[in-house]
């Protein structure tokens, strides 16, 4: 069974770390909650940490849900495909600390038997979404209508999305904008990467767009035009090619659209962990240790390998630098 089937069935609850009886008692459990396009890479990484007694219960409920969390303080941490606003991080008594946690690339999947080696520009994509294209034969890529998904809940990658498709038309722009959830135009909405992937997976000449990490199966990823012409696909690659574009502000947040570059993949993000400054009590310890195993080579070097861009530089430096500022 799938990560993204199992994340349906159990409601996206993942839980890492072990331990039974008196050694269970003694491990220091985490809660945190948001984004689900990093929840594959959070799987593997909060794993490796089962040995050294912290536990991290981390719920995949979206970016939106997960900011309202932190906020409000329910959980220890938080997660977001978008940064924390000025406004949203000004209710937090707490502090702030926010930096980035891998990269990735949001991919085009569709199940079209029929459709080998989809190719897609900026134009197609966008009006795609728009309803101006709704058959494959206007993509000339087989027949019958493309079953437009989208994500239904309030979502990182959906604003990492639609920021690209503003970049990619003035239309798009004017028309829908970009944001964590928008007055779609057409389409079906799931809840997460998991609920888009599982909508297409299951549904013959459907189309939407996902984390690289949720591509399988049925699904296939279309190569994308980028800024220089080029189609690219998603990947390693084409995501460290753009995230290099990347340049991060004083929050550590920043992000780019439409990367320059010919190697570049045109949709591609970082995802951002909140912790907060101040008020961890005794959790402080445990909370720093996570994160930084979470950029750690041990986590890090495993992104490629599930669908993921490894952090790397100045980026990976200044994360960790931001952890230490997470205090009791």
């Amino acid at each position: 069974m799938t990560f993204a089937k199992k994340a349906l069935i159990y409601g996206s609850a993942l839980t890492f770390g072990v331990g039974t009886g008196v050694a269970a008692l003694a491990q220091s459990t985490l809660n945190g909650a948001g984004a689900t396009f990093p929840a594959p890479f959070y799987q593997s990484a909060f794993a490796g940490l089962a040995s050294t007694g912290v536990k991290v219960n981390y719920q995949s409920v979206g970016s939106g849900a997960g900011v309202r969390q932190f906020v409000a303080g329910t959980v220890d941490f938080g997660a977001t495909d978008e940064p924390i606003s000025s406004s949203e991080a000004a209710k937090v008594s707490r502090g702030v600390v926010q930096f980035p946690a891998v990269g990735g690339t949001i991919a085009i999947g569709y199940n079209k038997a029929d459709c080998k080696g989809l190719k897609l520009t900026q134009k197609q994509l966008v009006d795609v979404y728009l309803g101006a294209i709704r058959t494959w034969d206007q993509l000339k890529c087989g027949k019958g209508p493309i079953k437009v998904v989208h994500r239904s809940d309030g979502s990182g990658t959906t604003f990492a999305f639609t920021n690209s498709l503003s970049a990619f038309s003035s239309t798009w722009k004017s028309r829908v904008g970009e944001g964590k959830s928008v007055k779609w135009p057409v389409g079906l909405g799931g809840k997460g990467n998991e609920g888009v992937a599982g909508i297409v997976s299951n549904t013959p000449g459907s189309l939407g767009y996902m984390n690289q990490a949720y591509v399988k199966g049925a699904i296939k990823a279309a190569a994308l035009q980028n800024k220089a012409g080029r189609f690219v696909m998603p990947g390693l690659k084409g995501g460290a090619a753009a995230l290099n574009n990347i340049r991060l502000d004083g929050n550590l947040a920043g992000e780019d659209p439409n990367p320059a570059g010919a190697d570049s993949y045109p949709i591609s993000t970082l995802t951002w962990i909140l912790a907060y400054q101040k008020g961890n009590g005794a959790k402080a310890g445990s909370i720093r240790k996570a994160m930084l195993y979470l950029l750690s080579p041990a986590a890090q070097n495993k992104a490629d390998n599930i669908g993921y861009v490894p952090l790397k530089g100045s980026v990976l430096s200044a994360a960790k630098k931001a952890v230490a500022r997470i205090g009791s």
